[in-house]
C-alpha cells in the first residue's frame, strides 16, 4: 500500500441505532394524530361560540327593545309595557349582555386551543369560566321564562292576569327572547363537553 492512497471504511450502523428510528418516528406521528383531532374540536369550539355569542345578543337586544303602547288611552293613563316595568326582565338584559361579552373576549383563548391543541392551560380556563356563564345564562332564562308563561296565562290564585291577549307584540318578542337564551344554555353545554373531551388524557 502506497502512503499517497487513502482508504475508505464503512462503518455499518448499528441495531441499536436503527432500532431506535422507529419508537421515535411512531412518537412523532402519534402526537400528531392527537393534535389533529384536537384542533377539530377546537375549531368546533369557535363556531359554537360564534354562534353563542349572536343568540346571547339577540336575547338581550331583544330583550331590550321590547316595548309596546296600547292605541287608547284615558285622561290620566296611558297603557304602555316595557321590559324595564319588571326587575327579572332588566336582570335577564344586563345577564345576557354579560354572556354576551364573555363569548367575545373568549375567542381569543378558542383561537390559541386551535394554534396549540396540546395546550391545557387555555382549555381548563374557558371550562371553568363557561361554567360560570351557563350559571348565569340559566338563572336569567330561567327567571325570565316564568315571567313570560304567566304574562301569556296569569295566575287565577295570585290574581295575576294574562297581559298577551293586550300586549301581544310585547310578549312575542320577549318569548322570543327567552327561546334564544335557551338555545344559549344548550351551546354552553356542548362548550364545556368539548373542553372536557380536548383536556381528558387520551
Amino acid at each position: 500500500m502506497r502512503s499517497g492512497d487513502s482508504t475508505t471504511i464503512d462503518v455499518p450502523e448499528s441495531s441499536a441505532v436503527a432500532k431506535g428510528k422507529a419508537p421515535l418516528v411512531a412518537i412523532v406521528k402519534q402526537e400528531q394524530g392527537k393534535g389533529g383531532w384536537k384542533r377539530g374540536v377546537a375549531i368546533f369550539d369557535f363556531l359554537l361560540r360564534l354562534g353563542a355569542i349572536i343568540t346571547a345578543l339577540a336575547a338581550a337586544s331583544t330583550m331590550g327593545t321590547s316595548d309596546e303602547t296600547l292605541p287608547f288611552f284615558t285622561q290620566f293613563f296611558q297603557f304602555q309595557a316595557s321590559y324595564d316595568d319588571l326587575p327579572t326582565f332588566q336582570f335577564f338584559v344586563i345577564a345576557m349582555a354579560i354572556v354576551g361579552g364573555y363569548l367575545v373576549l373568549s375567542l381569543p383563548f378558542s383561537i390559541v386551543s386551535i394554534v396549540r391543541p396540546q395546550a391545557v392551560g387555555p382549555r381548563v380556563l374557558l371550562l371553568v369560566l363557561d361554567t360560570v356563564a351557563l350559571t348565569l345564562n340559566t338563572s336569567a332564562a330561567a327567571a325570565a321564562a316564568a315571567i313570560v308563561y304567566l304574562a301569556h296565562n296569569g295566575n287565577s290564585n295570585t290574581n295575576w292576569l294574562a297581559i298577551c291577549q293586550q300586549y301581544g307584540d310585547f310578549c312575542q318578542k320577549v318569548s322570543g327572547a327567552v327561546v334564544a337564551a335557551f338555545v344559549s344554555v344548550v351551546v354552553f353545554v356542548f362548550l364545556i363537553l368539548l373542553s372536557a373531551l380536548a383536556i381528558r388524557k387520551p
